[in-house]
């Protein structure tokens, strides 16, 4: 019979067997290396109450804390909430990672200050 995929849906290379996670949406069991995984980072307030600390703060330089989240989906539920997406036979051989839908924020150049010499 022929093989679907060709990790066979699973990154379990050469391990007899994972341990299972939970499902972060339904509860559902699945073998650690073949839920889907997403990194979230989320502030700790909303937008409104943000904007609502940023008018009324003590200190200059407070930053808001973020929520770090690592998310771990089963097939089913990361295809249901569109967090990955069902392939076509030929761009699933494709395995270059998707483009992000964001940029990354660059890093900003600092200006030389006047008289100071820059060194290479």
């Amino acid at each position: 019979m022929p093989s679907k995929r060709r990790n066979n849906g699973r990154s379990k290379k050469n391990r007899g067997h994972v341990r299972a996670v939970v499902c972060s949406n339904c509860g559902r069991l699945v073998p650690k290396d073949k839920a889907i995984k997403r990194f979230m980072v989320r502030d700790i307030v909303d937008a409104s109450s943000r904007r609502d600390l940023k008018d009324n703060k003590f200190y200059e330089t407070f930053l808001i804390p973020k929520l770090y989240i690592k998310m771990q989906y089963c097939v089913s539920c990361a295809i249901h909430a569109r967090i990955v997406r069902a392939r076509a036979h030929d761009e699933k051989r494709l395995r270059t990672k998707p483009e992000r839908r964001f940029e990354a924020k660059k890093p900003q150049e600092k200006p030389a200050q006047e008289g100071a010499e820059v060194t290479a």
